[in-house]
């Protein structure tokens, strides 16, 4: 008990006093999750509100597919881009392996269904209610998708949260593909499994502490902006009875 409690008061003295080691893991672990969300997100809101609106044969196996793609192991992920850009790998003229890059493409390969799903059922669920006065009205297939999603926007946002939060808490992937490099591929989740099996507790807790913190904030974000939805809708409502 007295080891744990010590741990603890050790963490937050490290958090609270800037420790460099610490905040060094934190901002490359946040940089590579926002790079690898922007881009998943800027492909997959796309795709996503297309699947949504377009009907095509084969379709469903599609949907199928993509679904299956939300529950694909991390680990999976990351062989499959650990022998991409190998030396012997059709990529490995890149040179990303161990690097920002290669945790980056990790990270964006595993978010990206996630993006694409929850996009599709948000799009295709205000496409059910609008999208036929829409095309009654002209519009094509890319432009419903669109107005759509921006229609959706405020629920969309949800769905960009939810990818940061599945990003940043991911660890098997970018432990394969950036090889926990201390001061270039560490990030929060690999350097907390590595200091825990060196026994260094302090700095593995405040790790943990930090990204609980950040997990806390990304949900806290999305009951906001659901609450704040809620109230949007419960106005228009109120001022389309009056």
């Amino acid at each position: 008990m007295n080891t744990f409690t010590d741990s603890v008061t050790t963490a937050l003295q490290l958090i609270l006093d800037g420790d460099a080691a610490l905040w060094a893991i934190v901002s490359r672990s946040l940089a590579v999750s926002a790079t690898a969300c922007l881009l998943a997100c800027s492909m997959g809101l796309l795709l996503g509100a297309w699947l949504a609106v377009a009907r095509f044969p084969g379709r469903s196996v599609v949907l199928t597919l993509l679904n299956t793609f939300l529950a694909i192991p991390s680990v999976v992920v990351g062989l499959v881009i650990y022998l991409l850009l190998s030396r012997s790998g059709p990529l490995g003229f890149l040179g990303w392996l161990f690097s920002f890059q290669a945790m980056v493409l990790a990270q964006a390969i595993l978010v990206l269904p996630l993006v694409t799903a929850l996009t599709r059922q948000v799009v295709e669920d205000a496409d059910r209610d609008h999208g036929e006065q829409l095309g009654s009205l002209g519009a094509g297939l890319g432009l419903r998708s669109l107005l759509m999603a921006w229609d959706e926007r405020y629920a969309l946002l949800t769905v960009l949260i939810t990818a940061f939060g599945r990003a940043v808490s991911e660890v098997g992937a970018v432990m394969i593909v950036g090889g926990n490099i201390d001061g270039f591929t560490r990030v929060m989740t690999t350097a907390i499994a590595l200091e825990t099996s060196k026994g260094d507790l302090p700095l593995a807790l405040g790790l943990g502490l930090v990204l609980l913190a950040v997990v806390l904030l990304l949900n806290s974000g999305v009951a906001l902006l659901r609450r704040w939805r809620e109230h949007l809708d419960g106005g228009d409502l109120r001022m389309a009875t009056t």
